[in-house]
């Protein structure tokens, strides 16, 4: 009772503080002066009158940012906003696995499902609060020191800050009716119900997550407004539904999803790892497994979303794509790549372990060196730049700005194919994991492999070739020869599924899976995953960000700010560094407070007793 008096009153004071934050922000917004604002009506022969007063973005100078002698404002932000983005990814994505695992229960009628997702939304709660804190902060620093740009943009999307308070209020009702409900609702008809009250906090998820996205988008591809800010959408629809918009959705969409898996399985990690009950041990380690299969899931289309989000910012304005890709930023997708590579590397390596614990998975064990080769090759491949910083000395040794040998791997087709590489030699490494015990029974198993076998050769060699082709044409055939590679790696990923699929009806067992049964370092690669995964969107969010450049609105509304620059490689990596660093600090605090909830102090015998008698002599 006491515990949920205490999820009571912490719901309440999330609600409060999330209401005055924001009513906070709708208040200053319509009251923000009209600087540089169109008082008069629109004039007569004007298509339509605009709804509402018309407004432009203000005009700011340097002394419109309030300034702090204790830290710096811009770097403050930035810290906050990244470390909300983590705990809001991580609390969009967990409810949606632990609502399909709680389904997969259901179905299945195991309730080893059914634990898990209780246990997963338990770790959820926590980051709840903490996503509600973050977002607090953030929004008092962006009133505290860029509060006319905060106030126009609020004001600009007036209704969907209105929807998203309401969205974010009817998550927080949602996300704990749905936790502590669980118990209550665990069987039979009332299990549907539960299910619903999941699907009811995911729909409300989804809606926080596509209107802060049209927000973010539209700082970058701005339409609907004039180049004096002034509103000219006829509705709030075409503010939201911008160029980049559906592509970050998507993107963000399944990079939360591995995200969340990721985080998931480290908490995974850190239970087995202090677990001493093998049972527990075995109950963790599947909880591993099944959040890295997920993770690894979502990791596969990942590289295609992210695909997709540039070749829309490429669409809608050429230099911020070359400032990517070929500019100040190229550098970053170098980091980028490494830790690409760690998260792939990681994932593999976990997937090579787990295959130890599965009877029958030793024949593939052969292949495990191969597969390993093949991805360390790719990933070198991925992470080479095509120039590199260089005195007059070094050019003149190398001859040129770049290496004869290594610049051809810097450029896109090199990376187009290292890429669908590394993806296609992961999903194998997880097929034959997937396989391991399986002893096939249909009559045409040789058949059936053979055929999967020549499929994945052809396909890989087709990623090839189109990478080489990619040399011999012009850019813009460059762009079009990575299509025929990405649905290469995809009907490889559908076709063997299927086929494999079909070709494990009837299978019979070659031992059982020996749960709980896995080394200590193999842990540590989910621990690297979280940690790759985070470090990751740090600094892809800044590269995306920083895009902008010395714009808050791009084209529109200039930053004036005595930090409206690009800082260096080095600094915002140190930035996004921190950020990465508080946001898996207090990961670890809510894991703790996960673990801590579940133990129990033994009794003391002069209390007990006392308890008893005291209990009798009012009963």
């Amino acid at each position: 009772m006491r515990r949920k008096k205490y999820a009571i009153g912490m719901l309440v004071f999330l609600m409060v503080l999330q209401l005055l934050s924001l009513s906070t922000a709708i208040v200053a917004a319509a009251e923000a002066p009209k600087e540089g604002a169109a008082q008069e009506a629109p004039k007569e022969g004007a298509a339509k009158e605009e709804a509402g007063p018309v407004f432009e973005a203000p005009k700011l100078k340097p002394g419109d940012y309030p300034q702090t002698s204790w830290f710096n404002s811009r770097e403050a932000v930035w810290v906050a906003s990244q470390v909300h983005l983590f705990f809001g990814a991580f609390v969009l994505a967990v409810p949606i696995f632990v609502l399909v695992i709680e389904g997969i229960g259901v179905g299945t009628k195991d309730e080893r499902y059914d634990h898990m997702s209780h246990e997963i939304m338990k770790v959820t709660m926590t980051a709840f609060s903490l996503t509600a804190l973050s977002g607090g902060v953030l929004t008092i620093f962006l009133l505290l020191f860029y509060p006319d740009f905060f106030k126009y943009l609020v004001r600009l999307f007036q209704p969907t800050v209105i929807i998203y308070a309401f969205a974010f209020l009817g998550e927080a009702v949602f996300t704990y009716t749905y936790y502590y409900s669980w118990d209550a609702l665990r069987y039979g008809t009332k299990k549907w119900i539960h299910l619903t009250l999941g699907l009811f906090l995911n729909t409300f998820g989804l809606t926080i997550l596509f209107i802060a996205d049209a927000w973010t988008t539209f700082m970058m591809s701005p339409v609907g407004i004039n180049a004096d800010g002034a509103r000219t959408a006829e509705s709030i629809w075409e503010l939201i539904h911008n160029p980049l918009w559906n592509a970050l959705n998507l993107h963000r969409f399944i990079a939360n999803l591995a995200y969340g898996g990721a985080i998931v399985g480290a908490y995974a990690a850190y239970k087995f790892i202090s677990s001493e009950r093998e049972e527990d041990k075995a109950h963790y380690d599947w909880m591993g497994y099944t959040s890295n299969f997920i993770a690894i899931s979502a990791l596969l289309p990942l590289p295609f979303a992210g695909y997709i989000l540039m070749a829309e910012v490429y669409a809608y304005s050429q230099q911020m794509g070359i400032t990517a890709m070929g500019g100040i930023m190229a550098w970053l997708f170098i980091v980028q790549a490494v830790l690409i590579g760690a998260v792939f590397l990681g994932a593999n390596y976990y997937l090579w372990c787990g295959m130890g614990k599965i009877s029958g998975a030793e024949r593939y064990t052969p292949y495990i060196k191969l597969i390993a080769t093949v991805i360390i090759c790719a990933f070198l491949v991925w992470l080479t730049p095509h120039t590199i910083v260089m005195t007059g000395k070094e050019m003149k040794i190398i001859g040129g700005s770049h290496s004869p040998l290594l610049g051809p791997l810097g450029i896109m087709p090199a990376k187009n194919t290292a890429a669908n590489t590394m993806i296609l030699f992961t999903f194998l490494s997880f097929f034959l994991y997937r396989r391991g015990n399986k002893g096939l029974t249909v009559p045409w198993a040789g058949t059936g492999t053979t055929f999967m076998s020549a499929f994945f050769a052809v396909a890989w060699l087709n990623i090839i070739a189109c990478g080489l082709y990619g040399y011999l044409v012009p850019t813009a055939f460059k762009v079009r020869s990575s299509v025929p590679q990405v649905l290469s790696t995809l009907s490889v990923i559908v076709v063997l599924l299927i086929v494999d699929g079909l070709m494990q009806k009837n299978s019979k067992s070659l031992g059982p899976i020996k749960w709980g049964k896995m080394s200590p370092r193999s842990q540590y690669a989910l621990f690297l995953l979280a940690i790759s995964f985070t470090w990751l969107m740090a600094l892809m969010g800044y590269i995306r960000s920083a895009l902008r450049q010395h714009w808050h609105i791009y084209t529109v509304m200039r930053d004036a700010s005595p930090d409206a620059f690009t800082p260096t490689i080095g600094h915002a990596v140190i930035v996004a560094t921190t950020a990465t660093v508080i946001f898996m600090g207090l990961v670890i605090f809510c894991f703790w407070i996960a673990h801590i909830s579940t133990m129990k102090q033994a009794p003391i015998p002069g209390i007990a007793g006392a308890s008893e008698s005291h209990g009798r002599k009012h009963g």
